[in-house]
């Protein structure tokens, strides 16, 4: 397979505009942007009160990342740990924390962490299985 991030470089960020991969952060100060990190296009990061991604990240298109959330007047850092994958489509809500090498399927709405090592899904979102290593 074709390691299509050998030449992986840190994109640009510039607060409230597209990367060059069409994603937008704003409140850039508050990311912390992993090494090999993938970011669907169409994907929005609030990252105000922080939002961390850790190495080998992949974030699905058209998702959402809240630090805050002006609803329920919910905000808190979020963390997505090392080698977690995240859904096209998927929403996630302030304070969370997805554990390393998990797996959260699209159109998921995950209002609560998620461990290390398993498969979780839905809306909202549940654990379905323990990652095999």
């Amino acid at each position: 397979m074709e390691n299509r991030f050998l030449d992986w470089t840190f994109p640009e960020i510039v607060d409230g505009k597209p990367t060059i991969y069409n994603w937008v952060v704003q409140h850039v100060k508050g990311l912390t942007l992993g090494f090999k990190t993938d970011i669907g296009a169409f994907s929005y990061i609030n990252a105000r009160y922080g939002v961390e991604i850790g190495d080998n990240v992949q974030i699905g298109s058209h998702c959402a990342i809240y630090s805050i959330s002006t609803i329920d007047d919910k905000k808190g850092k979020v963390i997505l740990n090392k080698n977690c994958c995240i859904g096209s489509h998927s929403t996630i809500m302030p304070g969370v924390t997805i554990g390393k090498n998990s797996v959260v399927g699209a159109h998921s709405f995950i209002n609560k962490d998620v461990p290390d090592n398993v498969v979780a899904c839905g809306v909202p979102v549940k654990i379905i299985k323990k990652v095999e290593k």
